[in-house]
């Protein structure tokens, strides 16, 4: 049911059947008007009749999920309104098409291009013209080219413009159900704030409180309550990663990261970076805070902070730790420990980044990622 609120292709089917009726219509009247003229009229209303019937199933079927979800029923009615143009065969004979009489399809033929387009996009739309175009061009004959040429470049033209309308628009329908997925989510995420807020992490805090003034065994206690209660309100405030397509939001890959002793800092709205940059970086992120946690000292705090710039993005990682020196940081190079020449350095390099570190003994250690 959601799927369908969203479709915004909807328009553009619902279109299609109307013109695939009016069409229709055109096409008696065009008959009735030539009726004189047409060697064998018997074979014309059959012509029609057929047409009729298959544009009665044809409209059944784009009026339907089914038969807008699957490119069979549009590549069934190319298959179906070619035959309709060879028909006028039953009404007039091949010489008099090729001298000049109607093929009694009219613009009806037009259907199957606007219904390729829309389910296929612009190739579908260029597939549908070229062989409605095809066709027309073996009835009427080589010599005839020039006569159908406006023809042709109506059908090109229309199958572009309708694929090319019907591609942005699905794009933009997988864009809008996203929103609505993220806004649903947005939405339940505050609710169980709420709930969360009011018991269990008022709980936390107060065991915390509670076991810090205890002292003693309960101070483990209080820590562990601490570390508890900052898991709960990251995952309170994490928002989805995904945005669109292969398009990641860095901000909710980071934000997870957030304990007691790291802040995690971004921007209220989304940094999107493709998929595997955005990975590589978090990936570097996570490396920086182990070394923290390795290497800076039991008490030492870190923050991450985010900023997306005109040119890239720059995530910082900070600590107030012992620090160290560059020195020791080459040495430890090559001294074979390739934690920051590769997981950190070679990541970004791999993807055109720079990385500046700024440490000093006991002034902790900034390093700054910018992609």
């Amino acid at each position: 049911m959601e799927r369908e609120t969203v479709d915004l292709l909807q328009p553009l089917w619902r279109a299609l059947v109307v013109f695939r009726i009016i069409t229709w219509g055109f096409a008696c009247l065009g008959v009735w008007t030539r009726w004189d003229g047409i060697v064998r009229p018997t074979g014309a209303v059959l012509q029609l009749a057929v047409m009729g019937i298959w544009t009665l199933i044809s409209s059944i079927g784009y009026s339907r999920r089914w038969g807008r979800r699957n490119t069979r029923l549009a590549f069934a009615d190319l298959i179906v309104t070619v035959g309709c143009m060879y028909a006028t065969l039953w009404a007039q004979p091949l010489i008099d098409i090729r001298g000049g009489a109607s093929v009694l399809t009219s613009v009806w033929v037009a259907g199957p291009v606007l219904a390729l387009a829309i389910s296929r996009g612009r190739d579908g739309g260029l597939l549908g013209a070229a062989t409605i175009s095809l066709a027309l061009l073996s009835l009427r004959g080589v010599d005839n080219a020039s006569k159908v040429l406006s023809n042709v470049q109506l059908l090109l033209v229309a199958g572009l413009v309708v694929g090319y309308a019907a591609s942005t628009m699905r794009r933009a329908g997988a864009r809008l159900r996203s929103a609505i997925a993220a806004e649903s989510a947005t939405a339940e995420r505050l609710r169980l704030s709420r709930s969360i807020h009011d018991g269990v992490l008022q709980v936390l805090a107060q065991v915390q409180r509670r076991g810090t003034a205890i002292g003693g065994d309960a101070l483990e206690l209080a820590e562990l309550a601490a570390e508890q209660e900052v898991a709960l309100r990251t995952l309170m405030s994490t928002r989805p990663a995904v945005a669109d397509g292969d398009r990641v939001d860095l901000c909710g890959l980071l934000l997870p990261l957030a304990t007691t002793r790291v802040d995690v800092v971004v921007p209220a709205a989304q940094v999107l970076l493709p998929a595997a940059t955005a990975e590589e970086l978090v990936a570097a992120v996570k490396e920086a805070l182990s070394n923290v946690s390795k290497h800076a000292g039991p008490d030492a705090r870190s923050w991450v902070v985010v900023e997306e710039l005109g040119e890239g993005v720059v995530v910082s990682i900070r600590d107030d730790g012992i620090g160290t020196t560059p020195a020791r940081l080459e040495q430890a190079r090559a001294d074979g420990h390739l934690g920051v020449s590769q997981s950190i350095r070679g990541r970004i390099t791999d993807l055109g980044g720079t990385v500046t570190v700024r440490t000093a003994p006991g002034e902790g250690t900034e390093w700054e990622l910018k992609v």
